[in-house]
Formats: C-alpha cells, structure tokens, sequence
C-alpha cells in the first residue's frame, strides 16, 4: 500500500484541528506529530512557530479574515484553520514570502478539499493580501480593543482590568505573546552549576545562570531534554518562578514534607534535592498514571527520600494523624492563566464560570490538609495563575476558617532579592505577573500555623 507524505503545513493543519475539535494541549500535539509524521529536524521549528502563532493570534487573525468572508459558518473548520495559519505567515513571519504561504494554502485546500475550496482560499487570501488589515483603531470599547490587538478573551481582559488595571493587563497580554524563556533547575545533589553548564557546552547546549532562582540556568540554544547531563540526572526543565515555591518553605534537614497536588513531580525533586539525602517528601496524586510520572523524575535524578501515595488529598486525615508534617506544599490545581505563553491554547478552553469551581477545590484541599501540620509549621499555597478569586480570595477565606494560622512575613526573606527590589512580596504573599520577569505568572501565599 502507497503512503504519501504530508509536508509541514499539511501536519501543522492537521494538529490545529485536533486543537479545535478536541481541546487537546498544543505542546503535547507538537510532539506527537513530529515522531509520527517524521517531519525533518529543519522543519520543526517553522511547525511549533506556526502552530503556537496561530492559536496565541487566533482572535486577532479571526479578525483580519471574517471582513472577506461571505459566510462564515458555513465554511468547514479546516478551511478556516488553513486561512488563519496562512494570514499568520503572511502577517507575523517576515521570512515566509506572502506568495509561498499563499501557494501551500491553496495546494492544500486542493488536496483535502475540492477545486472550489481552493478557489475560495486563493480568492481570500489574495484579497488579504491586496486590501491588508483590517483596523483596530475604530474599535471604541479598550476591553475589546486589547481583545482583539492581544487575542485574549473578552471576559479574561475585563476580569483582568478589574482587579490589576488597564495598564498592568496590557502589559500581562502582550507578554505572553512572546515566546517563553527555555530554563532548568540544577540538581545540586549532584552537579555544581558551573560543572553542569561547563558540561552542557560539551554537548552543543549553550546556558548561562538563571536570574530569579539560585537553583536556575538558561537554555539559549539546543534541547536539554535530549542531553546526557539530562538522562544522568544532573537538571530538571522547571520555570524559574515555579522553583522559587519550594525555597519559599524554608526547608530545614530532616523535614517531614507534604507535597498535596505532586504530579508530575518538579517541585517534589526540587524539595527532595533541597533536603540533601535527610528526611523526606510524601508526594500525592489522585491519578496512578500521574504518580508513575512524579517516580521516573525521582529515579532520574537519582532521590531516595521520597515516599509516592496515589490518593485523593482531601482525605489524607485518614492516612496521616495531626501535625504529622513540618512543611506542606499545596500546589493546587487551578485555572493555568499564567502558563498561557507555553500553552495558548488554555486562554480559548477556560470559562469564567471555571475560576469560581477550581477556587472552591483549592480553598477544600487547603481545609483538608491544615491540621496535618505541626505547630510552628509552614504551609505554602501556590498557583500558577495571577486571578485573585484564586488566589487572594482563597488565602483570606482560608485565614478567616483557620484562626490558628497566619500569613508569614518571613518570606521575602527566602526569595531572591529580584522579588524584594520589586515590591511584588507584602505579608507573606508574592503575584509574579508574566512581565515581571519574563517567567510564568504564578503566585505564592506562606502560612505559619501557631505554637
């Protein structure tokens, strides 16, 4: 039987899809369709560009095409899948030739569609190209002006100005536009930094040292992920503000630690790494297949002081008695806003309604886990998201519900001195908005339960 090889924009359609039609995660697609279509090593840069382009500008790109639309809904989602990558090309990506992006579009349109469809796309996208853009200026409305220039959802912008302003919001938009900065947590149980970049250059992986995180450095070119130093162990890929939750605990040798929500496992190595060989970290995940994940980081990285338990952590008081743990880390599960620069796709699936149900789950799994912890102990409470409902809003119903706790000032003394110069810490809480530090956003709340 013939097989016929799909060239990169055939596949890159064929993920965008799957996107549209099945919510599926971008990066994970990415990956997939590159082993199973063989796309050559050279070309896999210009797929992940287009694809990661074509869904941050979605909304934007919509906009510039439906003007030279007849009528929208009746055009099959390929085609317009096809029509947006292309007008991305066109618009975004100085080294595709307007004709050359144009030309696949249409071969394309021939091979999955019909002579019409390819007509009709040609039709398009030439009248694009002849009349150009479609202006924003004559939006009045900010909200949905910043809408459309930045792609992001209407009620998100709205939300976002309601509880940061117009400016910051804008700033947290265009931000997570740009692609993310590539990082990774040394594991100095085994490598110093300067040895592991020293080792890293030997293999073509050119990396300096991080600037939020001690435990940091920064990827600038080649794939860690298929190194020899990552196969031995010696670093983990993590974001830089993501390694700043498991310093915020101020870990001690010897601790007895709780990692609540532990898949896939980066902040329990990191906390298990911190512990030097002493102690130990209980790490829990309600999925097995999760723990399995948060297991093959810790054999990786060559940990023994972690203990795995596949379990639901809102009833870990049948497991564990009180005050059975001196630090306690709940990284909850929550809406990801700020994850939104490596997967744009979240920004089309999250509702408004979401934010108040995952605040929910966050301040139960919060209720359930606090008498775990000793007197004098510390509990962190992290997201990675910047919404308020999920992170001031739980913090102040947990304090008001648990009076035996309070917020620890002591934190922005255990965070990098980058944090403190910016202000961004006050009473024991710290919101790291995309553009602070070209990081993820994510948010960090610190808790000292009474003696």
């Amino acid at each position: 039987m013939k097989t016929t090889t799909k060239n990169v924009r055939e596949v890159i359609v064929d993920i965008l899809m799957q996107i549209e039609k099945n919510q599926s995660y971008s990066n994970l697609l990415i990956n997939q369709a590159i082993k199973h279509n063989h796309v050559p090593i050279k070309d896999v840069p210009l797929l992940t560009e287009i694809v990661y382009g074509s869904i941050q500008r979605k909304i934007t790109l919509d906009y510039y095409i439906t003007p030279f639309l007849k009528n929208p809904k009746k055009i099959e989602d390929w085609v317009i899948v096809l029509l947006r990558m292309t007008v991305y090309q066109m618009y975004y990506l100085t080294r595709v030739p307007d004709r050359a992006a144009i030309f696949e579009a249409v071969e394309i349109a021939k091979k999955r569609g019909h002579k019409g469809i390819a007509s009709m796309v040609n039709g398009v996208l030439r009248s694009i190209q002849r009349e150009g853009k479609q202006s924003l200026e004559k939006i009045n409305n900010p909200i949905k002006r910043l809408s459309l220039e930045t792609s992001f959802p209407e009620w998100m912008v709205n939300r976002w100005v309601n509880q940061f302003g117009m400016e910051e919001t804008r700033q947290m938009c265009e931000a997570s536009l740009s692609p993310p900065n590539a990082s990774a947590r040394v594991n100095q149980t085994q490598i110093t930094i300067h040895n592991l970049l020293n080792k890293l250059e030997e293999e073509g992986i050119h990396a300096t040292e991080g600037d939020l995180s001690i435990d940091a450095i920064k990827l600038e070119k080649g794939n860690v992920a298929n190194t020899l130093a990552f196969k031995e162990g010696l670093l983990t890929v993590q974001d830089e503000s993501s390694m700043l939750v498991a310093r915020a605990l101020g870990i001690q040798e010897n601790d007895k630690i709780l990692d609540c929500c532990g898949a896939p496992g980066g902040k329990t190595t990191h906390m298990a790494e911190i512990l030097s060989d002493t102690g130990v970290v209980v790490s829990v995940d309600l999925h097995a297949h999760k723990v399995k994940l948060i297991e093959e980081q810790v054999s990786r990285l060559k940990l023994s002081n972690v203990e795995t338990l596949v379990m639901d952590s809102r009833k870990l008081s049948e497991r564990f008695q009180n005050g059975h743990f001196d630090r306690i880390l709940v990284d909850a599960p929550c809406s990801g806003l700020g994850v939104i620069r490596r997967k744009p796709d979240i920004k089309y699936q999250k509702r408004e309604e979401d934010i108040d149900h995952l605040a929910n789950i966050q301040l139960t799994i919060l209720s359930s886990v606090a008498p775990l912890l000793k007197k004098g102990g510390t509990l962190v409470y992290s997201t990675c998201t910047m919404d308020k409902e999920e992170n001031d809003g739980v913090v102040t119903k947990f304090l008001e519900k648990f009076i035996d706790f309070e917020l620890d000032t002591e934190l922005m003394n255990r965070l990098p001195e980058k944090i403190r110069l910016k202000s961004i810490c006050k009473d024991g809480q710290v919101q790291i908005l995309p553009h602070h530090f070209n990081t993820d956003g994510f948010f960090i709340s610190c808790f000292r339960k009474r003696v």
